[in-house]
């Protein structure tokens, strides 16, 4: 069995107004490649480390399907709405 895939992210939104193309843009890049996200915002208790606004899991079916789809064109469009609307870490992560 293959192991699922996750991408994991922690933005702080810095321009809103900005940061909404990226959000009109990047739901499809993952209907695509059928990403279901486990958190998406909510709550957050930072422990150790800089504190994000935001935390974002997000599952795939396997770790080629994660690369794909943060390497697709869909979502490179969406990644350059957000380029100066935002920081953020993403890590692409397998899963055990």
């Amino acid at each position: 069995m293959t192991a699922k895939a996750y991408w994991i992210a922690r933005v702080t939104v810095t321009d809103p107004a900005a940061y909404s193309g990226y959000q009109a843009l990047a739901p499809e890049a993952f209907a695509k490649y059928d990403a279901r996200f486990l958190a998406r915002g909510g709550e957050t208790v930072t422990c150790e480390g800089p504190e994000w606004q935001r935390q974002v899991i997000i599952e795939f079916d396997n770790l080629a399907q994660a690369r794909a789809c943060y390497a697709s064109a869909e979502y490179q469009a969406a990644r350059e709405q957000r380029k100066d609307a935002c920081h953020a870490e993403i890590f692409i992560v397998e899963g055990v």
